[in-house]
């Protein structure tokens, strides 16, 4: 834990996040009838970019039941790193959602959230998804594999991974891709370095980068299936490919041990699990954790998906690839030119 004169400067630095994070994303304040008068208590929630549609569903559902009736609810979205970075610094919260697990182990490590976070029988998941190509309408440059990523001739989107989750998530399922078609991790490297190439923009969010694409930029978009199938939902011309080879996505939420109201944070990430609030997710392109969830067959199974245990876990995979300064993706980012700065 941090002592009392640092926790003080993080909450500073934590109040100055807090804007970014409005910056980067979107902060709003919502609830349900009783919740301006306090009657139903209020919770703040800090999440990464990508779910906010969801919630803007999810919460009112939950305002609905006896639990949350007058909950009134705060919001931040922003990139998963750059969330995680700010609850540690003291931007106040009561449930955190992030993109992948390691930004809610850095909370862990900080006592931020409790140890136990994860030992319900998700593991502490609330949805899943997987990394897709998202194209243009008519998929004019015939992308249908990874291998059509790297020939020079198509401009590739993607977040930033020293901000972005999803970044990380897109970067080893095309790094475990290789693995899968039997090339070797020098070799898979190796495909990294000719990727990343062909990457004109490192936004700091999933978001950011569909906002990109969406404005004509760019010939392909690595990201969640769940971005691609809310955009065509919301009119965008786009088309999305789901490659034979690809990694299953798992987004973790919790309770922040500082809490005002730990019990009705806890209520609130319980009812996340429910049946409603499940076939919510399924219907903005989520995939549902929790089996026999309605919509949930309407994801088809890619032909070589693979997990991140796969490739050692997250712990190992950041150490390996993702340190700002020996990682293998800063490495490539230094001889390219881009930048490895989280802020």
């Amino acid at each position: 834990m941090n002592s009392p004169s640092a926790r003080a400067g993080w909450l500073l630095l934590g109040l100055i996040a807090l804007v970014a994070a409005g910056c980067g994303g979107s902060s709003t304040a919502s609830g349900g009838g009783g919740g301006e008068d306090g009657s139903g208590g209020k919770l703040t929630l800090v999440a990464y970019s990508t779910p906010e549609e969801a919630y803007k569903e999810l919460i009112p559902a939950f305002n609905k039941t006896p639990e949350g009736k007058g909950v009134g609810f705060d919001q931040s979205y922003a990139a998963s790193g750059e969330q995680s970075r700010a609850v540690e610094g003291g931007l106040p919260a009561d449930v955190v959602e992030f993109s992948l697990e390691p930004d809610m182990t850095r909370l862990v490590d900080a006592g931020l959230v409790d140890k136990g976070w994860n030992q319900n029988k998700y593991k502490g998941m609330v949805t899943d998804s997987v990394v897709v190509f998202m194209v243009r309408k008519g998929n004019p440059k015939n992308i249908k594999s990874w291998d059509d990523l790297v020939t020079g001739d198509v401009e590739v989107i993607e977040p930033n991974p020293f901000t972005s989750g999803g970044a990380k998530w897109n970067i080893m399922a095309a790094y475990g891709a290789q693995l899968e078609e039997g090339k070797t991790p020098e070799q898979a490297k190796d495909y990294l370095s000719k990727l990343f190439e062909n990457v004109s923009v490192l936004d700091k969010s999933a978001r950011e980068s569909l906002q990109t694409f969406s404005s004509g930029k760019g010939d392909v978009l690595l990201g969640y299936e769940n971005e691609a199938i809310l955009a065509q939902h919301q009119g965008e011309e786009l088309d999305y490919i789901v490659p034979d080879e690809t990694l299953l996505i798992e987004n973790p939420v919790a309770v922040v041990n500082e809490s005002k109201d730990p019990k009705l944070a806890q209520s609130f990430v319980d009812f996340l699990y429910t049946p409603k609030a499940q076939e919510i997710f399924a219907g903005k392109g989520y995939r549902p954790v929790v089996e026999g969830t309605a919509g949930a067959e309407e994801f088809p199974t890619p032909a070589k998906l693979f997990e991140i245990t796969k490739l050692g876990g997250w712990g190992k995979v950041n150490d390996e690839f993702f340190d700002p300064e020996k990682g293998v993706v800063a490495g490539i980012f230094q001889s390219q030119g881009k930048s490895t700065a989280s802020d």
